[in-house]
């Protein structure tokens, strides 16, 4: 096989596991954060945990990335820097934000993971670099300026929605849990994850490439369920919980 099947092999892989995590996922509350609980073997620290986690979606796809003959050109460069953006967020930023004293996450959980960001960090960033072909008039294509807008407006519901959440329990003497108010959260009970589908969604658009399609219906696959999951923990443990509030699309789920 030539490097370009194999490539083309590790994206439909990732549609596959896509449609297996999906379903999956609405049998089994992936066990870490509020559904953490035990019989899933060792643990290390949450802070930790998020950094192991994340390490290959950034490091990782810098350094895949790089490989390819088109890394230097302003296009990819350009999405190398879109993709970054959420990730050395993710990977350097965020897990220093939250109260992780305690708290652990499930080693099994880690390992799978990292082995999951390896295989998207693969799946994208050869794509971008290697395999797919961005002139430099894909910066004035619909795909690429709808793309972006898509991303950043998602970059920043995510962002947000954290951000009222860490203040939330920052502001809690029993570190405990508590109905987070404002925003979207007025609407759902998830904005962060609908915000991250709507930027996974726009990388899909903006390099209009099966790789990122691939990771956009990873992304819902993923976080569809965990947000009902959510939704329904909310409802169960608040007696006052709103009851127009949905899980994570406003008015329809």
């Amino acid at each position: 096989m030539t490097e370009a099947q194999i490539h083309h092999v590790a994206t439909i892989a990732e549609i596959v596991l896509a449609a297996a995590t999906f379903i999956a996922l609405f049998f089994i509350t992936a066990p870490y954060g509020r559904h953490r609980r035990s019989g899933f073997g060792p643990e290390i620290g949450q802070r930790l945990s998020w950094i192991l986690m994340e390490f290959p979606a950034s490091v990782g796809w810098a350094v895949i990335y790089f490989t390819g003959r088109h890394a230097f050109e302003t296009v990819p460069f350009l999405m190398l820097l879109v993709w970054q953006t959420h990730y050395v967020h993710r990977t350097f930023i965020f897990p220093f934000r939250i109260q992780a004293s305690g708290k652990t996450t499930p080693v099994t959980i880690v390992a799978s993971a990292i082995v999951f960001n390896t295989l998207n960090a693969y799946v994208n960033a050869r794509w971008v670099s290697e395999h797919g072909s961005y002139p430099s008039a894909w910066l004035t294509s619909p795909q690429f300026v709808i793309g972006v807008a898509m991303f950043f407006l998602g970059f920043g519901i995510n962002v947000h929605a954290d951000n009222v959440l860490l203040a939330l329990r920052r502001n809690r003497t029993d570190g405990g849990y508590a109905v987070p108010q404002g925003g979207l959260y007025r609407y759902v009970s998830c904005p962060n994850y609908l915000g991250e589908i709507i930027e996974w969604v726009g990388w899909a658009v903006l390099t209009w490439s099966l790789a990122g399609a691939a990771f956009a219906l990873y992304t819902a696959a993923n976080l569809v369920p965990r947000a009902i999951s959510h939704h329904r923990w909310y409802k169960e443990r608040f007696s006052d919980y709103p009851a127009d509030r949905r899980a994570l699309v406003p008015l329809l789920l």
